[in-house]
């Protein structure tokens, strides 16, 4: 996965600098994460790395004394990263809007954002926010993160975004918060969370799941459906996810779709091509055969490696690559 670049905006004009070096001034024994480069600049000056932890994402308003009521609960790797900026000549809000806009040229998911200039209300980067979420997810390590979370006499504003971004190798979660703390010292926290996916074939489709992808996208993956390695052959481990395909299937008579395979890029174009088709066929002919689908309700085809969700170069890409989807059709008179 590409990093996220900071483009420094200055006076109206985006300047594209290049992957910032490591400083000096950083702390002893701390790695940038590669997901998100620092701003032109900032120092690191505090860091928490743990393998596996809780974090809850904030993705609403404070809501009540101390209370925010939508979260998202996860786990996983998480990097915790305090940077300072010293110098009048950049505000706060310069490198919150360059990493804003850094995270949606990434084509991250922004689920919050919001700044302001004195701290005030009950939104995402306000002061009362910070304090929700900051507590929630407390900084079990000491040092110069603290200054996030004490004021001084030349304070000035803040503001938080709240990002996601769907990978391979699972979800990842971005949190920043960054705030004036004084006239000559921005302080920025970013915390990165990397979840893992399920083991193959562990996680089966659901009937409503389908359902909302479907009307959402017009197509679903079916996961849970596991071939012999390099054969269209199902695995018994398949029969809950046929079930729920089925049921799903009953519950809407009238739909008609296509079944349609998918292969990584590893060997040729016409070896994958036809391996992705014998796989959308084993499903339909499952279907057809042990559920009594009607025949005509379901074409199979295969698109080989034409149609990546994921690029080929990790063993997480090729495996989210192969897999085999319903995509709605439209029902024939």
């Amino acid at each position: 996965m590409r990093p996220i670049r900071i483009i420094a905006i200055i006076t109206g004009l985006a300047l594209a600098c290049l992957v910032a070096p490591a400083f000096a001034d950083d702390i002893d024994g701390v790695q940038e994460h590669p997901m998100v480069e620092r701003y032109p600049g900032q120092e690191i000056r505090w860091q928490h790395i743990e393998n596996h932890l809780p974090y809850r994402v904030p993705v609403g308003p404070v809501t009540g004394y101390r209370a925010i009521d939508d979260w998202i609960d996860t786990e996983g790797r998480i990097t915790r990263t305090f940077y300072r900026y010293e110098g009048t000549d950049r505000a706060f809000s310069e490198f919150y809007l360059n990493y804003l806009e850094a995270l949606k040229a990434a084509d991250f998911e922004i689920l919050g954002e919001g700044y302001s200039g004195d701290r005030k209300g009950v939104g995402v980067g306000s002061r009362q926010w910070m304090e929700v979420v900051y507590r929630a997810n407390a900084a079990s390590k000491p040092g110069e993160v603290g200054t996030m979370f004490s004021g001084t006499s030349s304070s000035g504003g803040a503001g938080s975004i709240v990002a996601k971004k769907e990978r391979a190798e699972g979800t990842a979660y971005v949190v920043i918060s960054v705030e004036q703390h004084s006239a000559n010292y921005v302080g920025s926290l970013i915390d990165i969370i990397e979840t893992k996916p399920a083991e193959t074939g562990l996680v089966v489709v659901n009937a409503d799941a389908m359902g909302a992808d479907i009307d959402e996208y017009g197509r679903v993956v079916l996961d849970g459906i596991v071939f012999d390695f390099d054969k269209a052959t199902l695995k018994p481990e398949s029969k809950p996810a046929l079930d729920a395909i089925s049921e799903f299937l009953t519950a809407h008579p009238d739909k008609q779709f296509y079944v349609v395979g998918h292969t990584d890029s590893v060997g040729t174009f016409t070896y994958n091509q036809r391996l992705s088709a014998d796989r959308a066929t084993a499903v339909r002919e499952a279907l057809v055969t042990d559920y009594d689908v009607t025949p005509s309700r379901l074409e199979a085809h295969g698109v080989g490696p034409l149609v990546p969700v994921f690029s080929n170069e990790s063993d997480a890409g090729k495996d989210k690559n192969r897999r085999v989807e319903l995509v709605e059709r439209q029902a024939t008179q």
